[in-house]
């Protein structure tokens, strides 16, 4: 039988790497953002302790943002080039190399990219961040052994859970069981797999405690009914409000002409009835006669007639001329009002007085996905971005839902989208402060809005909670960081579980001979506050979810688990043989985002 590709590919990237005096994998990272920055720490959180690889990042020469991306991270390489052109990849080492990550947001220079390194080093694992998926699809045929990622839709759940008010949407099917993130209070007790994390304290979630019976947050099986289901009919009820015609109608008249021509239109009015009831009283007829004669004198005027009273004749010249001011501004509130009109209905300004929508601030690539899936889920979403051709500017106008071009830190343009009615605000800009002014002007637009807000900085994010009591933040990379260095390093990450801040990994280890859990019970997989042992599975066996915890483990075993990154960096080390001369001391220190 044909060896794979991949088989053949590893066998020759070692012989190479022992040709050069190099045993250590080598694993080549190019990004300039946070997302290359919590690349490079997931790995060096799996592996670097144990002295087994070796990373380089490449950046570019100067920082494009504020934001970290991972140049000054210790324990790696650093190669500084503006283009991924086969020169800097051969400067990167990236011949020989095991996995390259292409990470930057843009989706045909990461094609570029991947074409050059095919020059450079035919044979190795290739991730790449993609948007587009034609052209992710494209990266898949080219290069077989790939993985094409996308952190916008990673993260773009935890985003819409969060702001519909719901828990980590995650499900996943894994060993012949669908599981899903639940609050123990929703499911039924026989469903629980197992205990996630205990948030009683908003402050403060304790993940993974020791006593299963304390968390409130549970991994439950999907029995009878699809996992979400009772979520998807409170988001579809929650999305019944229709846009009513009559209310349609009267915002739209209200907007009709602008406020000055109002005015001056009301005061006119005012003056020729005033007018009219002088005319009344110097024709000296009755109040029909009086208003017909007053509206026939204003707007068409009257043959003279000599014979009249003085005071009448005065009357009727004075209303002619109130006729002619009249005239001009009723034609001004016609064309006013129709190009008023037109204009508010292309941008979406003319809206019912929403209530319980959701109002998404930036259509980039997060903003995008995050729209997207809140109007699958049936839910009113109002859009709000500084450009009319922003990334997902026409998707919106496919989806019908409004969008307003305005600055989003500024009142007004808060309170076009109607934000001191809606349920939720999700601010995923890619600018931190005007992510911040939005969330702080939505708090005192609407005090008990839901706040969702996207910030880089990790430590300015937990100040800020602290401060203004902002407390649900979510970091794109962060959330996303632990799939894209999964598949670089060829892993399976099951699901990843977010809880606040925290980020929780369901993934499948196998147990390799020789190891230090070789040979040991199932009871010393399992470590309170860091891993939980999900499901055991014998070689060529399905897996046991309530295998006994005095069974002993035998190499070939496979441990599914849920733990936090310290925890499964830890296991992944007691599953795997310790070279000689490695270290074998305590875990990598945890991310501080953790």
């Amino acid at each position: 039988m044909a060896e794979p590709l991949r088989d053949r590919a590893r066998r020759a990237t070692g012989w190479r790497l022992r040709m050069n005096g190099e045993t250590r994998p080598h694993y080549v990272v190019c990004g300039s953002d946070p997302l290359a920055y919590w690349v490079v720490r997931a790995l060096l959180a799996t592996e670097l302790d144990s002295g087994r690889i070796r990373i380089t990042l490449v950046v570019p020469e100067r920082r494009r943002s504020d934001g970290p991306d991972g140049r000054d991270v210790e324990g790696i390489q650093v190669v500084r080039a503006d283009r991924l052109d086969e020169a800097t990849f051969r400067r990167a080492g990236l011949a020989g190399a095991h996995g390259l990550a292409l990470l930057h947001q843009d989706d045909v220079g990461n094609m570029h990219a991947a074409l050059c390194a095919q020059e450079v080093e035919p044979r190795l694992r290739l991730v790449v961040r993609m948007f587009n998926t034609s052209l992710a699809n494209g990266v898949r045929r080219l290069f077989p052994d790939s993985a094409v990622l996308s952190d916008a839709s990673m993260a773009a759940p935890a985003f819409v859970a969060a702001a519909l008010g719901e828990v980590a949407p995650t499900h996943f099917r894994h060993g012949g069981r669908t599981l899903y993130v639940a609050r123990r209070a929703d499911v039924r007790p026989e469903t629980v797999v197992c205990g996630v994390a205990d948030t009683s304290d908003p402050a403060r979630a304790r993940l993974l405690p020791a006593d299963e019976a304390t968390a409130d947050l549970v991994l439950a099986e999907a029995a009878g009914q699809p996992p979400g289901t009772e979520l998807a009919a409170r988001r579809l009820a929650r999305a019944r409000r229709r846009r009513r015609p009559l209310t349609m109608l009267l915002r739209a008249v209200r907007s009709f002409a602008t406020r000055k021509i109002g005015i001056a239109v009301l005061v006119l009015l005012g003056v020729i009835a005033t007018l009219g009831w002088l005319n009344a009283r110097a024709t000296r007829v009755g109040w029909g006669d009086a208003l017909y004669l007053t509206l026939v004198t204003t707007l068409t005027g009257e043959d003279p007639d000599v014979n009249k009273p003085v005071a009448a004749q005065v009357m009727q010249v004075v209303l002619n001329l109130a006729g002619l001011a009249l005239l001009p501004l009723i034609t001004a509130v016609v064309v006013d009002g129709v190009v008023n009109a037109r204009l508010a209905l292309h941008t979406g300004r003319i809206q019912p007085q929403r209530s319980g929508h959701v109002v998404v601030v930036g259509l980039g690539n997060i903003g995008t996905r995050v729209m997207a899936q809140l109007h699958d889920f049936g839910v009113e979403v109002v859009a709000i971005d500084r450009t009319p051709d922003a990334r997902g500017a026409s998707l919106a106008h496919r989806l019908g839902v409004p969008l307003l071009v305005g600055d989003a830190a500024r009142e007004e343009t808060l309170r076009s989208a109607s934000v001191q009615t809606c349920q939720a605000l999700v601010v995923v800009s890619t600018d931190d402060g005007v992510n911040l002014r939005a969330a702080l002007n939505a708090q005192v637009l609407n005090p008990d809005v839901r706040v969702v807000l996207r910030l880089f900085d990790g430590d300015f994010a937990e100040r800020i909670q602290k401060a203004f009591g902002i407390g649900i933040s979510r970091s794109v990379s962060y959330l996303a960081a632990p799939s894209f260095a999964a598949a670089l390093l060829d892993r399976a990450v099951i699901a990843t579980i977010p809880v606040g801040r925290h980020a929780l990994l369901v993934t499948e280890v196998p147990v390799v001979a020789g190891s230090p859990l070789d040979g040991r019970p199932l009871a010393a997989v399992a470590q309170p506050g860091e891993v939980r042992l999900l499901a055991h599975a014998r070689a060529g066996q399905k897996a046991d979810w309530s295998a006994d915890p005095r069974l002993v483990i035998n190499a070939g075993d496979r441990l599914t688990v849920v733990a936090r990154r310290a925890g499964l960096t830890a296991l992944l080390r007691e599953t795997t043989p310790h070279p000689p001369g490695a270290p074998t001391g305590p875990p990598a220190p945890r991310a501080t985002q953790e």
